[in-house]
């Protein structure tokens, strides 16, 4: 019988990733996060070989069809099938807050990293123009910039980015002014290594955590910016799907067919708490200071 010591000393050395996702895995309420995301990302990629219906085909002798044998979740107001529209649907969602947030994540990361870093007048200069941003209420910040840009799937993506840029510039640099006083960093820099060193080597990887989180969380903030720019009619145009639109379009009826707005408006709910539950997940997973609770 082999000695548990002796287990324990030719055990396969652990990893950091590999300890996140231990931890991670043990929380159910991350799991059932990521099983939501993974299957809006399974919708969003399959949805012409899953999706029953052409989510554009009207049969105005169907509109407003209770969810049955012909319609499992219904017709709209227009006789089209609502499942499909729904499945497509997550492709507009998962565009906009994927494309949004990455390019947030990118932008609002090296404004973050070159205003911590250098500070000084350069730092002034930088938080104060996303302080500018921030000043304004993002509904009002995104609708002024489709207003000028024009509706549309790749317009509410910029209007979205624009809106996220801030928060992730300001997140990046509070982690970097803790980091460039870190030993390491300075001893690196008593060493001789240049600024593009510092940043690429020794502070950027120690950054990506905290951000990754963010990025997770922030994805039902820009499910929930580019649904409220459809609805307001100021997003994505019909006749294309999305969970915004097929909300306005079904407040009209909720008396006589309820299920025209109710059931786009769960398919919200359930990507927001998806991603919610996801960041938290992670979250808890990656914070050192929160293992011992897992």
């Amino acid at each position: 019988m082999i000695d548990a010591n002796a287990e324990r000393l030719y055990a396969r050395p652990r990893t950091p990733v590999g300890d996140i996702w231990r931890r991670f895995v043990r929380n159910r309420l991350a799991l059932a996060g990521l099983a939501i995301v993974l299957l809006l990302c399974v919708a969003a990629l399959a949805a012409p070989i899953i999706a029953p219906a052409d989510p554009a085909r009207q049969v105005l002798d169907d509109k407003r069809t209770k969810p049955g044998s012909d319609y499992l979740l219904g017709a709209d107001e227009f006789g089209r099938d609502i499942l499909s529209r729904v499945i497509y649907g997550s492709r507009v969602a998962l565009i906009v807050a994927f494309l949004a947030v990455g390019s947030a994540t990118i932008l609002g990361g090296a404004i973050g990293l070159i205003s911590g870093f250098v500070g000084g007048w350069v730092d002034e200069v930088l938080m104060r123009l996303m302080d500018i941003l921030l000043a304004f209420p993002y509904l009002l910040l995104a609708i002024a910039i489709i207003s000028a840009l024009g509706p549309g799937v790749f317009k509410t993506t910029i209007a979205v980015a624009i809106w996220a840029i801030p928060n992730f510039a300001r997140v990046v640099r509070g982690q970097v002014l803790t980091l460039k006083e870190r030993d390491y960093v300075l001893a690196a820099r008593a060493l001789g290594a240049r600024t593009p060193r510092l940043l690429l080597v020794h502070i950027t990887p120690n950054t990506i955590a905290p951000v990754i989180v963010f990025a997770s969380l922030y994805m039902a903030n820009a499910i929930l910016l580019e649904a409220a720019l459809s609805f307001l009619g100021l997003g994505v145009q019909p006749p294309q799907a999305s969970w915004g639109l097929m909300v306005a379009s079904g407040r009209d009826f909720l008396r006589i067919a309820p299920h025209v707005a109710t059931i786009p408006g769960l398919a919200i709910m359930f990507a927001v708490l998806g991603f919610n539950l996801l960041g938290d997940g992670l979250r808890d997973a990656i914070d050192p200071r929160l293992r011992n609770r897992m």
